[in-house]
């Protein structure tokens, strides 16, 4: 498998994962793929971030 092949792979994933969390997490814990790109940048790894952070989020708001 080529790197872009694995790049590609990587964010078919978090477009998936970013998805799910649109889908049952609460409004305003996940910036928009824009806001990610602009604040942090075009790699997969900061797309990753902001979805890990609205999942860490998320969990916070419930457990209260």
């Amino acid at each position: 498998m080529q790197a872009q092949d694995s790049i590609r792979n990587a964010w078919a994933a978090l477009k998936l994962v970013r998805m799910a969390i649109e889908q049952t997490c609460p409004a305003g814990v996940l910036p928009s793929e824009e806001a990610v790109l602009l604040l942090y940048g075009p790699e997969p790894v900061y797309e990753g971030e902001a979805l890990a952070k609205a999942i860490i989020e998320t969990v916070g708001r419930l457990s209260r």
